[in-house]
């Protein structure tokens, strides 16, 4: 059944002026340029065009899919006649023609008494000229990647993730990946990711490059528009993964989504490429496309072999050698592996860390305790005094970013630990904090009071090696729950022989919260435990705050 307009709109219609022109109207499939992986059919539209034939102006364009009802056409029809693209007027005009029956009979139903003829022609010069431009366009546009090597490269891009080479290599530990083919001697991967907020592979091509961006990121007046000059200026390949959501209203400036809780249908790697000529491109052609798919799987190989070793803060030499096949093509002939060299740069990352720390410096003169301080532990983490088994903290040892002082006894039910679980970023924040500090020296209860209330107060302190202390919980005394598990953690603590540890974990949200599994153990600490003798500070009283 054809519809036809509503009277109101009629009338609104047949108030426009009618101009001596004849449109063309056409409905066609169109394939817009796509990466090399976006090859399902349920991907293509098609473009209706409203056409000007006496002006030679395009009044009216839509894209739509497939399976559209033919409606569309005529809402492209009415936006051609009382809003058209600049710089026609509004108006109606005195004939339509259209090259498809169906569309016809459609057109006549739905726009009766509006006097305008409806013909059918079979050929439409003017949209088919304009289709032919827009398929040039689209035929001389370079997909994102070489459509032989897309999959491999894509496929390599997820082992990446799934490897996470982040959880154990920061941006400045340096894995040097000598190829000696496809005009590149040897890339220098930079892995970011274990911050939490970006994720990727940086691959430069030269030391120097490395140097000169962190270098120029690291000072202190940079402005945006010279930060912006100083990613520029890099000669690397990159691999960075993102969110195919687009859905950035949503997110809370202090709440940013970590890829890494997502799920893996929600990831989406881009490959590319900059140059201090080129610029950024988000293409990689043949050659580079291969050197890329070759120093991934060798950095992944190499990640998976020295996984353990790669965890300790200090990086010692490593090196490998495989054995690599270059990508497959749809080619039969396999080409003969190349040998790849991966290998760690332990003075080049002791160099970039020197880059970093650097504005540290003047920090040393400052005296050694300056007060308790509260900024380590965000506010909505959720925290709790427990235990966990020895097994587990083996597992940890290993798994986890790990930090210890002293040798516990492993006695009674486990260690006794202090668990802080909140969102991936501030967790990395809180273990950076405390590895910068030298590590944990220990955990203590200090007593504090409110007498202005007249409470009394268990307050938990970490103690770091640089004899700073972070408070990270307030505990009334009277509270029963606090009181049983503070028994429990001193009893532990003598079966440890005065050890005890901290869990950093992710996954403050979801069914994780307060029972983090293993994978969410972001770093133990173990250290002692501290009386309030040994903190020093004495019984710390809420200090009233006058406006």
């Amino acid at each position: 059944m054809t519809m036809s307009l509503n009277s109101a709109t009629l009338r609104r219609l047949q108030k426009l002026n009618q101009i001596a022109s004849v449109w063309e109207g056409d409905r066609r499939p169109f394939a817009p340029a796509t990466s090399a992986l976006e090859s399902n059919p349920e991907s293509k539209g098609e473009c209706i065009l409203w056409v000007d034939g006496s002006q030679g102006v395009v009044r009216a364009m839509d894209v739509v899919a497939e399976d559209t009802g033919p409606e569309a056409i005529v809402r492209t029809l009415l936006r051609a006649i009382e809003h058209p693209n600049s710089p026609a007027k509004p108006a109606r005009p005195q004939k339509i023609v259209v090259r498809s029956r169906e569309i016809q009979f459609f057109l006549r139903g739905a726009l009766q008494e509006l006097d305008i003829a409806i013909d059918y022609v079979p050929d439409l010069p003017l949209i088919d000229e304009l289709y032919r431009s827009f398929q040039e366009v689209v035929d001389s546009q370079v997909p994102e990647l070489p459509p032989q090597y897309a999959q491999a490269l894509n496929q390599k891009a997820f082992e990446i993730w799934h490897g996470a080479p982040w959880e154990v290599l920061e941006e400045h530990q340096i894995i040097s990946i000598e190829l000696n083919q496809w005009d590149v001697g040897t890339l220098y991967a930079s892995v970011m990711g274990m911050l939490g907020m970006e994720y990727g592979i940086l691959l430069y091509r030269s030391e120097e490059s490395l140097k000169q961006f962190r270098a120029k990121v690291l000072l202190e007046d940079e402005s945006p528009g010279n930060l912006e000059e100083a990613f520029l200026q890099q000669d690397c390949l990159f691999l960075t993964f993102d969110t195919d959501e687009e859905d950035e209203e949503d997110e809370e400036d202090e709440d940013i989504i970590d890829l890494a809780d997502l799920p893996l249908t929600e990831i989406q790697p881009s490959f590319g490429n900059i140059h201090p000529l080129e610029g950024l491109r988000s293409v990689l052609y043949e050659e580079e496309a291969i050197a890329m798919y070759m120093a991934l799987e060798g950095l992944n190989r190499f990640i998976r072999d020295e996984r353990e070793v790669l965890s300790d803060d200090e990086i010692i030499p490593l090196k490998h050698k495989y054995k690599i096949s270059p990508p497959p093509t749809e080619a039969k002939t396999k080409e003969k592996p190349i040998a790849v060299t991966v290998a760690t740069m332990p003075e080049l990352t002791a160099e970039l860390e020197a880059m970093t720390f650097d504005g540290d410096e003047d920090d040393d003169e400052m005296p050694t305790f300056q007060s308790l301080r509260d900024d380590l532990i965000p506010e909505d983490s959720f925290l709790s005094l427990g235990v966990v088994s020895w097994e587990m903290v083996g597992y940890l040892r290993t798994g986890a970013i790990h930090h210890q002082v002293g040798q516990p006894t492993q006695a009674g039910d486990g260690l006794p630990v202090i668990l802080i679980q909140t969102s991936r970023p501030k967790a990395m924040t809180i273990i950076t904090t405390i590895q910068e500090a030298g590590g944990l020296q220990g955990i203590g209860f200090n007593p504090g009071a409110d007498p202005f209330e007249g409470e009394r107060y268990d307050l938990g302190v970490l103690k770091t090696e640089n004899e700073e202390m972070f408070l990270f919980g307030e505990f009334l005394d009277t509270d029963p729950v606090h009181v049983a598990a503070r028994k429990k953690w001193d009893e532990r603590c003598k079966n440890t022989g005065g050890y005890c540890g901290l869990i950093v974990a992710r996954g403050l949200m979801g069914a994780s919260r307060g029972k983090p599994h293993l994978k969410d153990m972001m770093a133990l600490f173990v250290g002692q435990n501290l009386s309030p003798q040994d903190l020093g500070i004495g019984t710390l009283q809420l200090m009233p705050q006058f406006e």
